[in-house]
């Protein structure tokens, strides 16, 4: 039973990671998530459904495309399969109940986050409102609508913490250390986690995004570097391993 779940949420995973994907990468950009249909970018064959099939797709076609024979990113079949595993994980973390739902709700979120930020450096707001207020439909529906006052407060609080944040690094830089779509995720972790967790999701983005800033500023030689998809790791790993800042805390004073 355990293992037909793993793998029904495995290839739900795949399947949705593939549509986020599109949504990443054409909202920013004003284009529809419907129109045109898929396509190849290089010869703009329309794809048919066995080419449309996630990461079996990449890999019966030998990573090419199956008209014009230009090859297909790797980017593709990994990010299905990491979408996939974020589903399966979440199960693990959170076991089949009422709250697998609003943490796979905002783990979508944070998928397309990460694809638009990294394309584009933009974080729409249509994703941040559409799954913000999803988040406080499931919330209200499964804890009671009286939560969602406090709930709505905590988001509250972390944009205006991350606001500051901000304020503070283009003092120190001289220059806009972050953007604003960042100020707004991070309300919708308030939402999310609580203000705790929406904070030790920035400390656990740093370390991760530290050392691979690092090594994309010096291939790419740019100093701009996406936050977004840093924040959206950090949201995850606090998320799926229970991460607590008070047991951190007392730990640390003990």
């Amino acid at each position: 039973m355990e293992l037909s779940i793993c793998l029904g949420l495995f290839i739900l995973g795949t399947l949705l990671g593939s549509f986020y994907n599109v949504v990443g990468y054409r909202l920013p950009k004003g284009e529809s998530i419907v129109t045109p249909p898929s396509h190849c970018p290089n010869c703009n064959h329309r794809l048919g459904a066995l080419e449309l099939i996630p990461i079996l797709s990449f890999i019966i076609q030998g990573g090419k495309c199956k008209n014009c024979k230009q090859k297909i990113s790797w980017f593709y079949p990994v990010f299905e399969a990491f979408c996939g595993l974020l589903f399966v994980l979440s199960y693990i973390s959170f076991g089949f109940t009422y709250e697998l739902i609003i943490v796979l709700t905002f783990v979508s979120m944070l998928i397309i986050v990460m694809v638009s930020d990294y394309h584009y450096m933009i974080i729409s707001d249509e994703v941040l409102i559409f799954f913000g207020l999803a988040i406080l439909i499931e919330k209200a529906l499964i804890y009671g609508i009286k939560t969602i006052p406090m709930t709505l407060l905590y988001g509250l609080i972390s944009f205006v913490v991350m606001f500051i944040l901000k304020k503070f690094g283009d003092l120190i830089f001289r220059q806009e250390s972050m953007g604003g779509g960042d100020i707004k995720l991070l309300g919708i972790f308030g939402i999310m986690l609580g203000v705790p967790n929406a904070l030790m999701s920035i400390v656990v983005a740093s370390f991760i995004g530290l050392p691979i800033s690092l090594i994309a500023v010096n291939l790419k030689k740019t100093h701009i570097v996406p936050f977004g998809p840093f924040l959206s790791l950090g949201a995850i790993v606090v998320l799926l391993t229970h991460l607590d800042i008070n047991a951190i805390l007392n730990f640390l004073t003990w």
